[in-house]
This record gives structure tokens, C-alpha cells and sequence, in this order.
């Protein structure tokens, strides 16, 4: 794990303490600085960090805080943020 891997999960986690303790517009930095982390060193992000996190708003998403998730009968989970955007994915 090189070095901007490492300071991508350590911004996970600073997002996810921030979002818990309601302070979402810190949260939000901290994901942008992920992914420009990520743009410039040319890796990509984790999946859990791309699933819990809007690609519209860059909000860290919250089950039943700021984001409504649904399981569908197709067989994929549908996640919809407080932005109006939606993500679906397999389970």
C-alpha cells in the first residue's frame, strides 16, 4: 500500500467520525480531498469509500441520516441521497 492509499483510508475514516457526529460539511471536504488524492496519484478508491459516498453533493452517506436505501427484487440494492441522486448496485 503505497502512500496516497494510505491517506485515502485515513480520510475514510475521518469522514465517517465526522459524518457520525453530524458535522457533514467537514465530512464532504474530507471526501473531496480523497478523490483529488486519488486523481493525482492515478489509483482508485476503495469500494466501501465509493459506496458510501455522493458523487453529486461528494456527502458521506448515512443510512437513515441522509441517505434512504431500498433492496429491489432485481437483486440490487438502490441508495438515494438527501441530493436526489441515486446509485443502484448488485447484492
Amino acid at each position: 500500500m503505497n502512500i496516497a492509499e494510505e491517506r485515502i483510508d485515513r480520510l475514510h475514516a475521518l469522514a465517517r467520525e465526522a459524518a457520525s457526529d453530524r458535522d457533514h460539511e467537514r465530512a464532504r471536504e474530507y471526501v473531496r480531498l480523497a478523490r483529488r488524492v486519488a486523481e493525482r496519484n492515478r489509483c482508485g478508491l476503495p469500494k466501501a469509500f465509493r459506496r458510501f459516498t455522493c458523487d453529486d453533493c461528494d456527502a458521506y452517506l448515512r443510512p437513515g441520516v441522509n441517505a434512504r436505501v431500498r433492496t429491489r427484487a432485481g437483486g440490487h440494492v438502490v441508495v438515494r441521497c438527501d441530493c436526489g441522486a441515486t446509485k443502484r448496485y448488485p447484492y
